[in-house]
């Protein structure tokens, strides 16, 4: 009998093995249920290969709240590779602004229309239905420290907002940022939630709650 060949898992783990798909199948089951949030920060795991480091809970709050008081009521709000203030963002569901997402990385295309793909080296390769200075606030933060980047990143946010900037970028580009956007450092200091060798902060143009 051919069957003789097979080798037999013990009793023991092949129990271990189902255990282990019925939790996989569980986790699976929790994202696609009413009850995942699926914009919770760490719902995509960063990609370091594409410079992701997702802020902290508490950072993300807090320079979502920023977005939200800047932009007013009825504000819109574009986050530039910030993908997880706009996933806080959209935890406050019903809350009376608009806000879309700039971003690389295709697995953000999940959240519909307010995905726009956005590579920072076609600065103004842009959806024409965007347009220009159509946002009350745009905060940004550029995925890699270099001028080059900041001075690409900074043509795409000039072209997107009403005046207002929110700029998270290293504390070594506090001059470039000021040459470029003419944003000045904040005092408060954002954190990630993975510890980062660069010290960070974060660069306003206007009167801020983050001093």
């Amino acid at each position: 009998d051919d069957d003789d060949d097979i080798p037999q898992l013990s009793s023991h783990t092949l129990a271990a093995l189902q255990e282990f798909y019925l939790e996989q199948q569980q986790r699976e089951g929790m994202k696609t249920s009413q009850g995942f949030n699926q914009y919770s920060i760490g719902s995509i795991e960063e990609d370091w290969q594409l410079s992701q480091f997702w802020y902290s809970d508490e950072t993300a709050s807090c320079l979502a709240n920023e977005a939200v008081r800047a932009a007013g009521k009825g504000g819109r709000i574009a986050c530039l590779s910030a993908p997880s203030v706009y996933q806080k963002l959209k935890e406050q569901d019903g809350k009376d602004f608009s806000v879309c997402i700039l971003e690389y990385d295709r697995r953000f295309s999940v959240y519909g229309e307010e995905f726009i793909f956005y590579d920072y080296n076609h600065p103004l390769n842009l959806p024409e239905n965007l347009l220009p200075h159509s946002f009350d606030i745009v905060i940004a933060d550029p995925p890699y420290l270099s001028e080059e980047c900041l001075q690409k990143t900074a043509e795409t946010i000039k072209y997107l907002t009403k005046g207002k900037i929110l700029l998270c970028t290293g504390a070594i580009m506090e001059e470039q940022a000021a040459k470029h956007l003419g944003v000045k450092i904040c005092k408060f200091i954002p954190k990630h939630s993975r510890n980062l060798a660069n010290e960070f902060r974060c660069y306003v143009n206007y009167a801020s709650g983050l001093e």
